[in-house]
């Protein structure tokens, strides 16, 4: 019989203040979303990092025919002993952990692979026009990068050396960039949900102070009386959840895995990434609407 007369108070709460309601699951919804998706870019992004800090930090480009420095233009493309001096000459410093050589035959194939979704752009690209490279681990990228460039830049069959983190780096402040601003446009829909949540609680509370001084006189709990007004806005948040959820959902397989075809490396996030940012969201949107509806009433709702 409580429950029943509780469930009752829940939906008269919820029919009289409608246009409220709607608006306070429509607010929780984007902000739990726009928070999930700040959340989501940072797991990509921390992903991606820590794939290509065990990468290649350093690319050494040598000369081919095609080269259009004035140093390949005049030396001609990089003979077998000229890449053997380089080569011995990486490996002898003490700044370098590995080095590997990649063919034009395999530059030329894993160009294909990463271009894989341009066709056009692959088939005026010949085998010839890629030019083969070192490609060198270093031991303190910060630190190294330019005593190691510095020793190889100019030397006879080197086109260009390439600093793959700074590239890098620019692509991690993009994303950093957007994760930023999402979070902070869902913290400023947060706290309007805060304030969406206090005056629809206090409005319910005040189209019912009649029921409440009644319920309080013939010896009603304060907790039995706070209950309906406590699951009103819980109810509130879970729609709003379940509502994000969905963007969730879409945003994960419309936006951030369309991303993974651009690269040839498996840095998406998976199921179980996306389970944890849903539910991590759940949890913020009952608590950020059950906290606010009981502190709303202890001081709205004088018991």
């Amino acid at each position: 019989m409580r429950s029943q007369f509780v469930l009752q108070e829940i939906w008269i709460g919820l029919r009289r203040n409608l246009t409220m309601t709607m608006a306070l699951i429509v607010v929780v919804a984007i902000s739990l979303s726009l928070l999930g998706t700040g959340l989501l870019f940072v797991k990509q992004v921390d992903r991606t990092r820590t794939y290509w800090q065990g990468k290649v930090e350093l690319s050494i480009y040598l000369c081919i025919k095609t080269s259009p420095q004035p140093t390949c233009q005049s030396g001609g493309p990089a003979t077998e002993a000229e890449k053997s001096q380089l080569q011995s000459q990486l490996k002898a410093m003490p700044q370098v952990e590995t080095v590997y050589y990649v063919s034009q035959q395999r530059a030329y194939s894993e160009f294909k692979q990463y271009f894989s979704n341009e066709p056009a752009m692959v088939q005026d690209t010949r085998e010839g026009d890629i030019p083969d490279s070192f490609q060198v681990k270093l031991k303190n990228p910060e630190s190294d990068y330019s005593i190691v460039a510095s020793a190889v830049t100019g030397r006879p069959g080197v086109e260009t050396v390439v600093d793959e983190m700074t590239i890098l780096d620019k692509f991690y402040k993009l994303l950093d960039g957007a994760r930023n601003a999402v979070l902070i446009i869902a913290l400023i829909l947060i706290v309007a949900a805060v304030l969406l949540v206090a005056n629809t609680i206090r409005l319910s509370a005040f189209n019912r102070r009649r029921e409440t001084a009644i319920m309080r006189l013939v010896g009603a709990s304060n907790f039995y009386i706070q209950l309906p007004f406590l699951l009103e806005g819980a109810i509130a948040g879970l729609i709003g959840w379940a509502i994000a959820a969905g963007l969730l959902v879409a945003v994960k397989s419309l936006m951030l895995d369309s991303l993974e075809q651009y690269f040839s490396f498996n840095v998406g996030l998976s199921v179980g990434d996306l389970i944890e940012v849903i539910l991590f969201s759940m949890v913020v949107g009952v608590v950020l609407c059950g906290a606010t509806s009981f502190l709303t009433l202890r001081r709205y709702l004088r018991i």
